[in-house]
């Protein structure tokens, strides 16, 4: 991915140095997911939900339960920038301001106002809108406060424990984490706080895979417009993004280390889905092609 020397985004916040809570890396649920040592029921569907690639886990709970979404009032210090020469956050950075770049555009068109997340970086566990994020929920999307957290050792857990290296796969990552804000501003995602209520759980997983499946699309509507417009892909970078999507497909994470696939429990989509509906946003590069609501068969 050609990345060096593009523009960087000040919407970057770098809490590294203040965060605790545990070693980082995103390893502690995928231990458990691999090991067979999580429990069942509600909770595992919740951070099942969470990690691979979605929304804070605390928020699936508390959509699952009907309950109305945890919000934090602690008080963070004012935001700090990550070190000039810190590599993976200007990497980070990076990104995010090609997303910046291309769903401000994207609104203008459409008449609309695009208002940026901010990214904040962290290590072990910080406090969210949405309440405590850990490393081992993976990088998520918090409504409440309209803000992207990751702990970048998560890149290594790619890398190592799914089988996903590429800074490309990277990218896709945070790409996912800005289409859950994007489908925040537009609405789909309180549409579905709405419906909440009229759900069961298992038609709720339902529409929370349909949900995680049109975020990989946007992400895909976004590498779309970032090669047109700046020629970002190098050779194999699309097969890092869709080898990324097959790794955290739920039938993908359920299987691995021998578990029993439950479809009923999916709630991000299997990973011939999370493949199908990247390459859709990637190869038609508007958002009407990530209706994934109306599709009979997502």
């Amino acid at each position: 991915m050609k990345w060096d020397g593009n523009r960087q985004s000040d919407n970057v916040e770098d809490r590294r140095s203040e965060s605790g809570g545990g070693p980082g890396g995103g390893g502690g649920l995928l231990g458990a997911l691999l090991g067979g040592r999580m429990g069942v029921g509600v909770i595992v569907v919740a951070l099942l939900g969470g990690w691979a690639l979605g929304i804070n886990p605390l928020t699936v709970l508390g959509l699952l339960d009907g309950g109305n979404m945890p919000s934090s009032q602690v008080q963070q210090a004012p935001a700090k920038r990550p070190p000039a020469d810190d590599r993976m956050a200007q990497f980070v950075s990076t990104v995010l301001a090609d997303t910046e770049d291309v769903w401000t555009e994207m609104f203008t068109k459409g008449g609309s106002v695009y208002i940026a997340p901010h990214l904040v970086l962290f290590r072990g566990a910080t406090s969210t809108g949405c309440g405590q994020g850990e490393a081992a929920m993976g990088p998520f999307y918090c409504p409440a406060d309209q803000k992207v957290y990751i702990d970048l050792g998560f890149y290594q857990t790619l890398k190592d424990q799914l089988g996903a290296p590429g800074d490309f796969a990277q990218a896709y990552v945070i790409a996912h984490e800005v289409g859950h804000h994007v489908q925040n501003l537009l609405g789909v995602s309180a549409k579905m706080e709405q419906r909440r209520g009229q759900l069961t759980q298992v038609q709720y997983n339902a529409q929370s895979v349909r949900l995680e499946l049109q975020a990989d699309c946007l992400a895909g509507v976004w590498a779309h417009h970032a090669q047109a417009t700046r020629q970002i892909l190098e050779a194999g970078d699309l097969a890092e993004a869709m080898n990324a999507a097959a790794k955290i497909g739920d039938d993908a994470l359920q299987g691995a280390g021998g578990r029993r696939v439950v479809p009923e429990s999916f709630t991000h989509g299997t990973s011939a889905q999370r493949q199908h509906w990247f390459n859709a946003g990637m190869q038609g590069g508007t958002v009407k092609n990530c209706d994934t609501f109306s599709s009979r068969n997502p």
